[in-house]
């Protein structure tokens, strides 16, 4: 049987991957540390990571959702400001956050598990943190690096606020290959 590697996403508009690029380059040219950048075609929220799955599965993963988010009508969210994890002593990762009705994302969200638990996905352990992958640093970046990065991120900033408004979430299928993931869409549930 064929597994492929999925996730559940809220995908961006192309105005905020374009800000998220011009970002990205911002680090870049400032000269930082070793970092594995996220393509920003690829930057999502993600909602729940299902890992590799039965390509038979894909219809019953599809119907979970179209039932646990019949309830939820489409907001909107903002993305703006930087942050890191864990924290800033020992950046792994670089983030965008967001902000507006993020109680109402993480409802969506909490919806979601629900339902994907009875198809043998367990819930998440981690509470729900929203946010937009940027980078995450590499493993041998060496602790003076880490230190200047995070002087870098204190003085970048991303101040501008963009809109996202989530009308759907999607059904995602992960190609893992030597350029980076590729992200392709096995199906769409709308917001009601």
């Amino acid at each position: 049987m064929e597994k492929i590697r999925s996730f559940i996403a809220v995908e961006l508009p192309g105005e905020l991957k374009k800000a998220l690029a011009g970002l990205q380059s911002r680090f870049r040219s400032a000269g930082s540390p070793p970092l594995r950048w996220v393509e920003p075609g690829n930057i999502h929220i993600t909602l729940k990571f299902l890992g590799d799955i039965d390509v038979d599965i894909t219809g019953k993963i599809t119907a979970a959702l179209e039932a646990s988010i019949q309830d939820i009508q489409p907001f909107s969210i903002e993305a703006g400001g930087l942050g890191v994890f864990p924290n800033m002593q020992c950046i792994q990762i670089i983030w965008v956050g967001l902000s507006g009705d993020l109680q109402k994302l993480g409802q969506l969200q909490k919806q979601i598990d629900v339902s994907l638990n009875h198809l043998g996905f367990p819930a998440e352990a981690r509470p729900f943190t929203p946010h937009l992958t940027l980078a995450r640093v590499r493993d041998y970046a060496r602790p003076v690096e880490r230190q200047k990065l995070g002087e870098l991120i204190s003085a970048t900033g991303f101040e501008g606020k963009y809109r996202i408004d989530v009308k759907a979430v999607n059904l995602m299928r992960s190609q893992l290959t030597r350029e980076g993931p590729i992200y392709s869409r096995i199906s769409t549930v709308a917001l009601k």
